[in-house]
């Protein structure tokens, strides 16, 4: 996330997120301690996992308190075990304490969808591309987004605005797939890619005769994807989705699908568990 416009929304989600914070002032920290109280403290490791979120950390604190020092001890990416000193954090025991929540929930949520992405992406054994979706935490897609790359896997479209997904609701809508992929290729001057979602074989057949550039497979069984991957014989990518969990995605992943998508990557994740200690 090197370009200006991705640090700038990361920006803005850290200052509103300590803004929801604060408020009016830290009462407990400010009632406690002066300016000039200075403390150490460390980023100390719960579980282990991949690390997301460093670079976020530390930018949430600096953001508070410039003058607070972040010393990171390991890389966005990298491996963590439990008791691990991930990060060595000076200043003033005001700014720390009231960067510290915000800094975590950031950091324990994008390690959470790291670790969990890094998980899939071992059961399928370099078979095929782990994607994620648009079920992202609202306001929170870019650092979601981030978090998978991050554990190996690929970003699916960012937003509706990057790539055509035609969906159930929309060829119902439409009256029938040819109709739906010949609209969008009519309206979208910029040529974005165009996907297809289908359910069955017949669906496959009719979004083969469109121009398109990907092919979903809806909550297919099995069976029914191999059927789809021989029907295609590499002609186009085709994308595995629904329902996918850590005890299906080995199965799938042997069909020879090009990619398969999981919501639960970023809707329904696990935190992985980090404490900010002042020693």
């Amino acid at each position: 996330m090197k370009s200006k416009k991705y640090k700038s929304i990361i920006n803005s989600i850290i200052k509103n997120a300590l803004k929801e914070d604060i408020q009016s002032g830290d009462l407990t920290s400010l009632s406690i301690f002066k300016d000039s109280d200075i403390c150490n403290a460390q980023l100390i490791a719960k579980q282990d996992g991949i690390i997301a979120g460093l670079a976020v950390f530390k930018k949430t604190f600096k953001l508070l308190d410039a003058n607070i020092k972040v010393k990171l001890l390991f890389e966005d990416g990298q491996t963590c075990k439990s008791k691990d000193v991930i990060a060595e954090i000076t200043g003033s025991v005001i700014g720390v304490l009231g960067a510290e929540r915000v800094a975590l929930n950031l950091l324990q949520r994008m390690s959470g969808i790291a670790t969990l992405t890094n998980q899939f992406l071992k059961l399928c054994e370099n078979r095929c591309q782990v994607l994620d979706t648009r079920k992202t935490a609202p306001n929170l897609r870019i650092l979601d987004k981030w978090a998978v790359k991050l554990g190996g896997g690929t970003n699916h479209r960012t937003g509706l605005y990057d790539m055509a997904l035609i969906k159930e609701n929309h060829i119902k809508a439409a009256g029938g797939i040819k109709r739906a992929v010949d609209k969008v290729l009519a309206h979208d001057k910029h040529q974005h890619p165009i996907e297809v979602e289908v359910t069955n074989l017949d669906e496959l057949a009719q979004a083969l005769r469109c121009n398109i550039d990907r092919i979903m497979l809806d909550n297919m069984d099995n069976e029914t994807m191999i059927k789809a991957v021989k029907i295609t014989s590499g002609k186009i990518d085709l994308e595995a989705s629904g329902n996918v969990n850590l005890s299906t995605i080995s199965d799938i992943s042997k069909t020879g699908v090009d990619y398969i998508s999981i919501g639960a990557l970023t809707h329904s994740v696990s935190a992985l568990d980090f404490s900010l200690l002042i020693k």
